[in-house]
């Protein structure tokens, strides 16, 4: 282990700015002489000397010394990592191969951790992407010869990060102590438009989740109404500060989870399908989720109005095309509502699932003589224990439908007030969301069938069933 710590290379792709101003060329030219193959023999042997008793303890530390103070004094970057212990090479053209892989080949020649510092531009390559790297960070089809996107059918409703960020301005316009909270994300939160508004009230701590949601509660501790947005995946990682720092203190901080459930092709790493199993564990936490975008509208002026943390998760991609409310209503917590009525089937929908609970429902009564409810849940905690008490045991079956993953989500919320409430089920409760694996790479739709509640899959678990008179297994 102590051998492994000593041969640590660690590489800096430093694409925005250096961390302090550097001499430049001079700076990595001195870099490639002190860790050349040259320098680097002459320093072991020298240091196998100073082991052997042929050199002097007061000799060695000067000699030492005055190298280092040397190498400061070339790379002012190199004092902040020489007192990490670390040997500084760099600043390193990115771009240029050759010495790229000069500098990794002397950094692997070294006995003491090496950080390699390598300066690149982001978007290099490409004219477009270097003129704009923010626009083709993530991009989606386009045209390699015009460096255009290629154009796709104009949405009929708007994006929800897009409604998000209109309802916020809108509620900042009204209350001077609403600001926004980011972590290097304005653009995907769409706290730009926030930030252009209202400048003096816009915060981006950069990639640091961590510190996004403890300054969020600072402010709320005085006296402010901080809006952390931070996509559900990454909100990840500051569970930490969310529990301590937050909801202990039962501080009126609003977490917007945007990517909230399925995110296609943004990775593996990115999909929204846990921030219900984290969070709603936490005391004091509200946590609610929006069918459409007028339930967001209205969740967030409820979640501004809250005395105490709030999560909100809404879902990547358009919205649902439902009017927006001039003067939104504050909802009750802890509230759902039923949108449908049916007299043999009860389907529980938590967040954007709605819409496909609503389509596989007309499906049924069209194709079956059977009848569907539907419940639109809005809130996993707290729970509307009264309406969920008096409306499942009256069904014959009873599905739940949600855009996260099944271990510790809605569902798992659902089946524990089934059990407290002593709720009589005629069937099993089934359940449609996301199973017990990691999601790959794919498009929305791809992903929803790889974990099973694409509509048509939906419907071919609960034809048979609804017709045949069948049990649900599992």
């Amino acid at each position: 282990g102590d051998l492994q710590l000593k041969r640590c290379i660690v590489v800096l792709n430093d694409n925005e700015m250096s961390i302090s101003r550097n001499v430049g060329a001079m700076s990595w030219l001195f870099s490639r002489t002190v860790t050349s193959d040259l320098s680097t023999r002459a320093r072991q042997q020298f240091k196998s000397l100073h082991q052997k008793g042929y050199i002097p303890e007061l000799v060695y530390k000067a000699i030492d010394r005055a190298e280092e103070a040397t190498q400061s004094w070339m790379s002012s970057a190199s004092m902040l990592f020489e007192s990490f212990g670390f040997r500084y090479i760099g600043p390193v053209d990115g771009h240029n191969l050759e010495d790229t892989i000069r500098a990794l080949q002397q950094a692997k020649t070294q006995d003491v951790p090496v950080l390699v510092h390598v300066r690149t531009q982001k978007g290099y390559g490409f004219k477009p992407s270097e003129e704009d790297p923010i626009k083709w960070h993530g991009v989606k089809p386009f045209s390699k010869d015009k460096g255009e996107f290629l154009s796709t059918p104009k949405a009929s409703a708007p994006a929800y990060t897009q409604v998000f960020s209109d309802t916020l301005i809108d509620c900042a316009t009204q209350d001077p102590t609403v600001v926004g909270i980011t972590a290097a994300m304005p653009g995907g939160t769409g706290l730009d438009a926030f930030q252009k508004q209202f400048p003096d009230r816009f915060y981006d701590v950069g990639i640091c989740e961590q510190h996004a949601v403890t300054f969020a509660a600072g402010l709320a501790c005085e006296g402010l109404r901080p809006v952390c947005a931070i996509y559900s995946t990454f909100l990840q990682r500051g569970y930490d500060q969310v529990l301590h720092d937050v909801c202990i203190q039962n501080l009126p901080v609003v977490f917007a989870m945007d990517r909230a459930g399925l995110v296609g092709n943004d990775g593996e790493t990115h999909q929204g399908v846990f921030d219900i199993s984290y969070l709603r564990s936490i005391p004091n936490i509200t946590l609610m989720a929006a069918a459409d975008e007028a339930e967001l509208q209205a969740m967030l002026h409820t979640a501004l109005a809250h005395d105490g943390p709030t999560g909100l998760r809404y879902p990547r991609g358009n919205a649902e095309g439902v009017p927006l409310a001039d003067s939104p209503q504050l909802l009750e917590i802890g509230k759902a509502r039923k949108v449908a009525s049916g007299k043999d089937v009860l389907f529980i929908s938590y967040g954007a699932t709605l819409s496909a609970a609503r389509k596989v429902a007309e499906e049924i009564e069209r194709t079956t003589s059977k009848t569907v409810s539907i419940i639109d849940a809005r809130f996993v905690k707290p729970l509307d224990r009264e309406l969920f008490s008096k409306e499942i045991p009256d069904y014959n079956l009873v599905c739940t439908f949600e855009d996260h993953a099944l271990m510790g989500g809605f569902s798992s919320a659902l089946l524990e007030l089934i059990n407290d409430e002593h709720l009589a089920l005629k069937q099993p409760l089934l359940r449609f969301g996301v199973q017990d694996a990691f999601v790959p790479h794919a498009s929305q739709d791809e992903q929803r069938e790889f974990n099973g509640f694409k509509e048509t899959q939906i419907l071919a678990t609960l034809l048979p069933v609804l017709t045949e008179n069948q049990v649900v297994g599992y």
